[in-house]
């Protein structure tokens, strides 16, 4: 399969930026990942849906919104009730899932077509989302590997905790570009790199 194109275009700009100490307060990257699938259970059957995902994608994810759990190369959380997002750096992980939740137990949706995944870290990454969202990004409001729905203005975000100062967004394609800029102008106080 021939590598997707990035949608941010002419708005990535790889290096430092307002950088004026011995390291950027953030790193901004697009993280590609080869599968973007979310998952619906019915209702009742979350059960069900978290078992499969454990089975496919080898993720074991806590009961209830909002949990999740991140290793190098996957993750997956919740971020609203009997909804679970799971990412891989693997390719067809949807049919996987397609094969192992049947319909009258809930839905499987590709999107990795639609989404483009970007990834905020290093010292001051709760200091430059929370520019952008009203959500709490501390540490105990935010734990690790949790997972957040929200939005900035009309761009909707699925938010999972990464690492103690990472996170991971993943946002529709068709804004990426935009938002991307709108992350670096928020970033620049605090110097970033793009990597």
């Amino acid at each position: 399969m021939a590598e997707q194109l990035s949608p941010l275009g002419a708005a990535w700009k790889p290096g430092r930026h307002n950088v004026t100490g011995a390291a950027p307060g953030v790193v901004l990257t697009e993280t590609r990942p080869g599968s973007i699938v979310q998952v619906a259970a019915w209702p009742g059957d979350e059960k069900a849906v978290i078992d499969a995902i454990r089975a496919v994608a080898g993720l074991k994810l806590p009961d209830g919104a909002g949990g999740g759990i991140a290793t190098e190369h996957k993750a997956a959380f919740g971020f609203a009730p009997g909804k679970f997002m799971v990412v891989t750096q693997v390719e067809g992980i949807e049919a996987e899932l397609l094969k192992a939740i049947p319909i009258t137990v809930g839905t499987v949706t590709g999107l990795s077509h639609g989404r483009t995944a970007l990834r905020v870290s290093g010292p001051k990454a709760e200091w430059v989302l929370a520019k952008l969202y009203a959500i709490d990004f501390a540490l105990p409001a935010f734990p690790l590997h949790a997972g957040r729905s929200t939005m900035h203005h009309d761009v909707f975000t699925q938010i999972q905790r990464t690492g103690a100062d990472q996170f991971d967004l993943y946002v529709f394609r068709s804004f990426a570009r935009s938002f991307w800029t709108t992350l670096c102008h928020a970033a620049e106080e605090v110097g970033y790199e793009v990597r």
